[in-house]
Formats: C-alpha cells, structure tokens, sequence
C-alpha cells in the first residue's frame, strides 16, 4: 500500500490524482452538464477512500513494526465458507488474525470478528477487535464502540460468576462429589467463555479430586486441553492428552481418535518437532463417513482441510520420495482428507515424479492461505525452506555436475540469488557440492571413505575414553566412602509420582472399583 494510491478489493490500484477522482480538467470539455454537475460528489467520494486507504495503511505500519506478518497478496479462500468450518472460539482467533495480517481481507475480517465477539461475552476479545477496526476502518459502523454492550455483558458476567460460585459453595456443604465436579466444570467453561483462561484452568483442574468414570476424567483432560491450546502452551498439551489417551477403552478411543491424534499433531508442530506432527495427521482416522462428518468432533480446533495441509506440508518437508508415496499417497486414510485439498496432493505427487518446479510453483501459489492459519503462520517459512531444500538436493542427486544457469531456470526467486541459498546448503551440511564461479556450475563432491573411517574411529575412541574416564572416577569415589547415601530406601519412590500422575491413579482405581460394584 501506497498514500497515492487506493487498493481495490479485486488487487488493482486507482490513482488518487485529483483529476481523476474530481473531475477537474483542463482544457474544453466534451462532456454533458449532467456529467460535469457530479464532479464534487465524485471528488469527496474520491477524498473518503483516501482517508480510507491511508487508515488502511496506517494500520499495517503498525502491525509491520510490531513486528506482525503481513499478507499483501489476495488469497484463494472465501471467508465466509472458511469460517463455516469452526466453531467455538477458534472462530473470532481465526478472524481476528486474518484481520491483522492479510490486507485485501483486513476490513471484512475485522467486521466479522467485531460481530463473533458480540455474540459471546469476551469483552476483551471486543475491545481488541474494535481497536483494530477503529484504526484501519474508521468509518465503518463497527468502528464505534459500544458502551452499552460493554457494560451489560460486563454486569451479566459479573452475576453468573457470582452465582456459579455460590453454588459450587452450597455444594462443598453438602459433600455431594457429583455436584462438587458439576460445579466446577460449569465454573470453568463459564471463565473460559469470558476468556479468563487462568482461572478457567484452575476451575477444571479442581474437577480431578471428584471424578468417578473414565469419561469423567476424558472431559478433564478436554477442558484443559483447550485451554492450554489457546495459550500455547505446548508441552501442557502433550501432558494433558496423555491423561485422555491412558485411560479409553476400545470404544472410546476409536471416537477420540482423531481429536486426540490431530491435537497432538498441532502441539507437536508448536514444538517444531515436523516429523512426530507428520505422522500424527497422517495416523488421524476419516471415519466410516468421511472426513466432513467426523470433523465434527474436533471443529473447535481445526477443520479437515486443515488435517490435509498440516500433514501434507509436514510430510513434504520431513518425509523422503519413497516414504511419501507409501505413507501420504498410497494411504487409504488420509486420501480422505487429501480430496478435500487436492493442490497439497498434486503438490506431493509432483515431489514424487521429480517435478520439481511445479511442486514448488503450486506451494506458492497458496502460501497466503497458509499464512493466514493460527497455527501454520509461524512456521510456513521453515517448512517452506525444508521443502525448497529438498527439491533442489533431489534435482541434484542424478548428476556429477549441473550448471547454475539451469538451477536458476528450475529454481530462482526473483529478487533472490540463488547462489547464496546454495552456499548456505554447502555450508549447513545439506548439499554435498562445490560451487564453480569460474565455469558457472555446480560439482557434486564424493565424500572419501577413508576419512569418514577415521573420524568414526576417532569419535569413538573420545567417547570411549570419557566413559572410561566417569566410570574410574565413580569407583574412587565408592572406596573412599564419599557417595551420598539414601536413607529412606523404603520410601526411595514414594514422591516421585507428581499430582497428576496421582489423581489420574485414584480416578483410575476408582472407576474400576465402581465397574466391578455394577
């Protein structure tokens, strides 16, 4: 975006000369006095997308140095049907962030996320969306805040929480177990509709001491996954999951199976472990019906064309030729979901059979889609860097030596040379070549045997010595009477297990108990 210049929803630009937009001209004038009679209503409706286009600009200035990423590019997907395939709170993340980042869909993204948060009761989830829109949209109606919402939803917050909390107080009096766990479950999706995600946890994790059943503890372990999936918080993911996973029966876990396994694939690709999160997608059951129905069980978290893409692109980045015919496209499971976006699997099908710059082309036709995704944009560009990685060391791996001028044919980035990428491969280990400047070409490098013995030798040797070394030290220690003892063998491992280890153990035994006493 330009000052000068004004953005059009289709990506075409209109200059802002006055002459244009005014209808101030010099010289005579051929045109009718109708014509001419409508030049200053042209001329402010000219001024007020200016205004506009400088509002617009002014707020991804503002989000470029606070360090946000910015889309420029029209992407290809219809905001409307995207945002039919979410429920939930993942909706208004979705919105708001495509609000924030891609500016052809700047304005209608805020729009509909100023409307999902008015539809709950997130009052901060508003305010955050009005500050938005009021910056790069000031003349829209959303622009204008809302007291009034404010302060009712505001008040009616205030009155639940307290009548959910003197509930759960009457409860606690009563000793009724069911009741206390009832509570605090209501309590706890009560703050976490407000989006007070803190003590939203706390409610849930005061559900374990009264749970009775396995699905008592599958709901638990539920609600604090979504709750420290909206905070990204990672590992806490993993831990929870592992809660729901260690105590389904047959039944149950052929339901949760493809919440559990796509949960766990995005925790994994949060930690940037690409492979692990790979096989997860790729591991995530269609159901009998197909992927549409059964992403009904996860559509608070992602949809099943985002089960395509996550493991798609993870695949293509991590996964060999061979593993990728076998695993992605001979899979009968995951074709499911490859239907649903068929570009990723033309894109995997085109790695395969060697065509490289196709595979490539394809990928970047649709990187402003994926940049849009809450938990792909962070780590688009490693995947793509991997993916570009590979197709050029896979373009390589037939000859002894390749001229830079057909590289760059295949694969050259305007703007970008693509000599420094190679030599950051050369030097990173990925590309076992030399680059000739001379004769403009590119040498494979045939590693010696003999060396890569000996430094495998010598490797060992170090690691041997070492070992040796603590080994030695261990045993002087032993005989000069200096090792720290445990006096309470008994108890050596009573602490070891921590509080969920602990109330997972007592739930466990407890719905056994009650399922014997049934």
């Amino acid at each position: 975006l330009q000052p000068s210049t004004i953005h059009t929803r289709d990506g075409d630009a209109e200059a802002t000369d006055p002459t244009r937009l005014g209808g101030a001209r010099t010289g005579p004038s051929t045109e009718s006095p109708d014509t001419i009679s409508q030049s200053p209503t042209m001329a402010a409706a000219g001024a007020n997308a200016n205004i506009d286009s400088n509002a617009l600009l002014a707020f991804f200035t503002q989000m470029d140095d606070q360090g946000g990423v910015i889309v420029r590019d029209v992407p290809k997907l219809d905001l409307d049907l995207y945002i039919q395939n979410y429920e939930g709170r993942t909706r208004f993340e979705r919105l708001f962030l495509i609000g924030r980042t891609c500016v052809p869909l700047c304005v209608d993204a805020l729009k509909a996320a100023v409307a999902e948060a008015k539809a709950g009761v997130d009052v901060q989830r508003y305010r955050d969306a009005f500050e938005c829109i009021h910056i790069a949209a000031p003349n829209e109606p959303e622009a204008l805040f809302d007291q009034e919402w404010v302060e009712n939803a505001e008040r009616a917050n205030k009155a639940k929480t307290h009548q959910l909390e003197s509930e759960l107080k009457g409860y606690k009096m009563n000793l009724i177990k069911e009741s206390i766990r009832m509570g605090n479950e209501d309590l706890g999706r009560h703050f976490e509709e407000i989006g007070d995600l803190n003590n939203a946890g706390e409610a849930y994790s005061r559900m374990r001491p009264d749970v009775s059943t396995s699905k008592h503890i599958i709901d638990v372990g539920k609600h604090l996954v979504s709750v420290t999936l909206q905070r990204r918080e990672w590992p806490m993911v993993i831990a929870n999951l592992s809660k729901i996973t260690g105590v389904q029966n047959g039944e149950e876990e052929k339901g949760l199976q493809p919440y559990t396994k796509i949960v766990q694939g995005i925790a994994l690709m949060g930690l940037e472990k690409f492979e692990d999160a790979a096989k997860s997608f790729l591991q995530t059951d269609a159901g009998k019906e197909g992927a549409g129905k059964e992403g009904a069980e996860y559509k608070t978290i992602a949809s099943p064309n985002d089960v395509a893409v996550y493991g798609g692109l993870l695949a293509l980045a991590t996964m060999d030729r061979k593993d990728l015919q076998t695993r992605v496209l001979d899979n009968q499971n995951f074709r499911t979901f490859l239907e649903l976006e068929p570009h990723i699997r033309k894109a995997i099908s085109l790695f395969v059979n060697g065509r490289y710059s196709a595979c490539l082309a394809i990928l970047e036709a649709y990187r402003a889609d994926y940049l849009l995704d809450i938990y792909l944009q962070k780590h688009v560009p490693t995947l793509y860097s991997h993916i570009r990685s590979k197709c050029i060391v896979q373009y390589f791996i037939p000859f002894s030596c390749v001229t830079l001028r057909s590289l760059e044919e295949a694969f050259a980035v305007p703007g970008k040379p693509l000599v420094d990428e190679l030599v950051t491969m050369i030097r990173s280990g990925v590309l076992q070549a030399r680059i000739n400047t001379i004769e403009k070409t590119l040498v494979a490098v045939s590693p010696n045997p003999r060396a890569t013995l000996q430094r495998l030798v010598l490797d060992t040797i170090d690691a041997y010595e070492r070992d040796a070394t603590e080994r030695i030290r261990r045993m002087s220690i032993i005989a000069a009477d200096m090792e720290v003892k445990n006096t309470r063998k008994g108890n050596a491992h009573a602490g070891t297990q921590g509080i969920d280890e602990l109330w997972l153990e007592q739930a466990t035994r407890a719905a056994a108990a009650g399922g014997e006493a049934s």
